[in-house]
């Protein structure tokens, strides 16, 4: 079992910033990828945010249209976890943002972490 826990979210003013974290209770090095979904209040789940890896040293990141350049996915391998800056924050931001990665051929969720982008 793989256990995910998000933590970060909270409420910013429009153009403000958060990071996102999102604690792994395995060792992440052998995951290939790991992504950020979020989903809005009336809205279908989407992925923003990516990280792949073909091996332990080249990864790869892939963002939504409306969030690239603004958010940016990393991996700290040492401390299993998953992070998402996210800059220039704007309202249609506002989401539950969870964290999901496939293992052992498995996807699994974290709870999600609530962010709410208003003034």
């Amino acid at each position: 079992q793989v256990q995910l826990v998000e933590s970060g979210g909270g409420l910013v003013q429009p153009g403000g910033s958060l990071r996102l974290s999102c604690a792994i209770s395995v060792n992440i090095s052998s995951i290939n990828i790991m992504a950020w979904p979020r989903q809005a209040p009336g809205e279908q789940r989407i992925v923003v945010a990516m990280i792949t890896c073909r091996d332990p040293t080249t990864y790869r990141t892939t963002y939504e249209e409306s969030v690239r350049g603004r958010f940016t996915v990393s991996r700290d391998n040492a401390a299993n976890t998953l992070h998402l800056q996210m800059n220039s924050l704007k309202p249609e931001d506002t989401a539950v943002y969870y964290c999901r990665v496939i293992w052992d051929l498995e996807y699994y969720w974290g709870q999600g972490t609530q962010v709410i982008v208003s003034s």
